[in-house]
């Protein structure tokens, strides 16, 4: 065997190590995303479990607020059926924007949910209702860390399947780009707070 094809046949080892290690690496990433969403769907569960509580607690108190005790029931069957969606898809686009809308929804049922309980001090008062409220402040702040977590693995997934050479692999094995969860805050939400004294 000669010179040039010891080093063609050791250039060719190489370059078969770098495609098997590039395309396990993508793999291993695609899984990661699956695994964060599954960190989402914990805490998402909790907080949509919590709702029938804070509903059935409110009710015997807010019998003229029947529309916002809807609202809140509806978008939080809305959200539990986006989630169920994203759970069998997490790397989907389509599934991650309906459930980023979906919780946007139920995000702002509960926001008025809030402002109801606050305008009825006795239910403001009722100690069933207070700690509910502070078990879903709790989830809401875990609901948001595992989102954030979803969106550093996604980002470092996407960032894998679209830097050169890699991209080359991604294309040719058909590993397609994640979507991220976007902020289910309304415009409303994410504007300045103005503060005056």
């Amino acid at each position: 065997m000669s010179t040039t094809q010891i080093i063609l046949l050791a250039l060719g080892a190489v370059l078969l190590f770098w495609v098997v290690g590039a395309y396990n690496r993508m793999v291993r990433m695609r899984n990661e995303i699956g695994n964060a969403f599954a960190q989402i769907d914990v805490q998402l569960k909790r907080r949509h479990d919590l709702i029938p509580n804070l509903v059935e607690v409110a009710r015997k108190y807010l019998e003229h607020e029947r529309e916002t005790l809807e609202r809140v029931t509806a978008a939080r069957a809305q959200a539990m059926a986006a989630t169920d969606m994203v759970k069998s898809h997490p790397n989907q686009s389509g599934p991650i924007k309906s459930l980023g809308l979906a919780e946007g929804v139920l995000g702002s049922a509960l926001a008025r949910f809030q402002a109801v309980v606050e305008s009825y001090p006795e239910l403001k008062a009722d100690q069933q209702m207070a700690d509910l409220r502070e078990e879903l402040i709790h989830t809401e702040n875990k609901v948001s860390f595992s989102r954030q977590l979803f969106n550093d693995v996604t980002l470092d997934y996407n960032n894998a399947i679209h830097q050169f050479p890699t991209n080359l692999l991604a294309g040719l094995f058909s590993f397609q780009t994640a979507e991220m969860l976007q902020s289910t805050c309304s415009e409303a939400e994410r504007a300045p707070v103005k503060v005056s004294f």
